[in-house]
């Protein structure tokens, strides 16, 4: 069977889990004789990420897009005038400060003139010409499906959802739509109507949903509406091949280290990490808080920080690669996840193949599979800095909780999401 696969990022080059977790998904179809089509919008590396079955297709350089070429810049000017950029803003970051005018006006700029601008430049990243480059990518998509051969069209999250659709409607063949998060996980609070607005097309246009954890499953059906019966859930999982680099790493001092890992964003709750930080450093001196990540709410967390006067103790890393991700989990006694919403977190999964003890957010699906890992909600500060304490205070409690949650995961597996994947192609390939 051969499946056309529509991504975002693929790694090296990645902003979050999701690149993390088509690589892991393509590359276990691949072994179980799926033949895979995978496209990103610009390669940037990922091309030879993968496994030799998968044929990667970089937007950017697929030439038989050429043919839509002569009435490009009209359709798409059109198009532009009829959206509301001031309602989009993916991670709270991509328009922020920018009237709808201006970028309105930025945009036909740009496309007034073929030499600058061409339906096959795309930077592929969630910046803030996020939304520009999904609606170019349904040309991408458009021209897949009239010229390439294959069985079922596959999507990863809302940005490739418009260009499936396309490649739906030009080949007649089934689409699946993945969801690894939806707008409410993302933004929670204010949502971006014009996402929402691609995601319900998707969900409704799909012949098949994925979701990654039934808290993922029973947002789409409560947010949007969607018929239960037409979602799956398949879980992610995690690479456990990772390099042991624990007990080769040694830290210049003897505090414990307490780990945050993630975007610094609203949705990943690291405002809830260093209120509980505060607290636990009012009981305890001998521990420091690490928050590796990047994102909009780094300058406020900053300044929050300095506030409560912790500097000496509350450390920021930035974005890390991941081989200084292996290095950070290796110096970690302890990791937690306060996320408001997480549609599953690979990341808990990746901290205990390190041996690390976890906290994680009851509002995750990582928490449906980690039974015996401390979970709190969200916002419960004291609570959660009660729970950092006992792990802090306690050797035995920590090497239970790993214990106790690496046999949670035994049944997670790449191999088995692949498996759950390729009996839903199969029944949509024979509708």
């Amino acid at each position: 069977m051969k499946v056309l696969m529509l991504g975002w990022e693929l790694p090296p080059v990645i902003s979050g889990g999701l690149g993390t977790a088509c690589k892991g998904i393509a590359d276990s179809l691949a072994k179980n004789n799926i033949d895979l089509i995978f496209v990103i919008p610009t390669g940037r590396g990922g091309e030879s990420a993968l496994d030799s079955r998968i044929r990667v297709i970089c937007a950017d350089k697929y030439t038989p897009i050429e043919k839509y070429l002569k009435n490009f810049n009209e359709k798409y000017s059109e198009e532009f005038k009829s959206i509301n950029f001031s309602d989009f803003s993916p991670y709270h970051t991509s328009y922020e400060g920018l009237s709808h005018e201006t970028v309105e006006q930025n945009i036909i700029e740009k496309i007034s003139s073929q030499k600058e601008y061409s339906i096959l430049n795309f930077e592929g990243n969630y910046g803030r010409n996020l939304f520009e480059e999904v609606m170019k990518y349904r040309y991408i998509g458009k021209a897949l499906g009239e010229n390439e051969s294959f069985e079922v069209i596959h999507a990863h999250d809302w940005m490739t959802y418009p260009a499936a659709i396309c490649a739906k409607e030009a080949s007649g063949k089934p689409l699946v739509v993945h969801v690894h998060s939806t707008e409410y996980d993302r933004s929670w609070s204010n949502p971006s109507k014009g996402i929402i607005d691609i995601e319900r097309e998707g969900f409704d246009k799909a012949d098949k949903i994925i979701a990654v954890s039934y808290y993922t499953k029973n947002i789409i059906v409560s947010e949007y509406g969607i018929n239960p019966d037409k979602i799956d859930v398949v879980y992610n999982a995690v690479n456990k091949n990772t390099q042991f680099l624990r007990y080769q790493i040694r830290k210049s001092f003897d505090d414990k280290i307490v780990l945050f890992l993630g975007r610094i964003t609203q949705q990943k709750g690291p405002e809830y990490f260093l209120e509980a930080a505060v607290k636990i450093l009012n009981r305890m001196d001998n521990v420091r808080f690490v928050m590796s990540g990047s994102g909009d709410m780094f300058p406020k967390i900053v300044s929050k920080m300095a506030e409560y006067d912790i500097a000496d103790k509350f450390h920021f890393t930035g974005f890390l690669s991941d081989t200084m991700v292996e290095k950070i989990f290796a110096m970690s006694d302890i990791y937690v996840m306060p996320s408001v919403s997480e549609p599953f977190g690979i990341s808990p999964f990746e901290a205990l193949l390190y041996d690390i003890p976890i906290v994680i957010s009851k509002q995750s699906g990582a928490s449906e599979i980690l039974g015996n890992a401390p979970k709190v909600d969200f916002d419960n500060t004291d609570e959660l800095a009660a729970v950092i304490i006992n792990l802090l205070e306690d050797d035995m409690l920590r090497e239970a909780v790993v214990s106790q949650c690496k046999e949670d995961m035994q049944n997670i597996s790449w191999a088995n999401s692949a498996a759950r994947i390729i009996e839903i192609y199969n029944r949509l390939a024979i509708i």
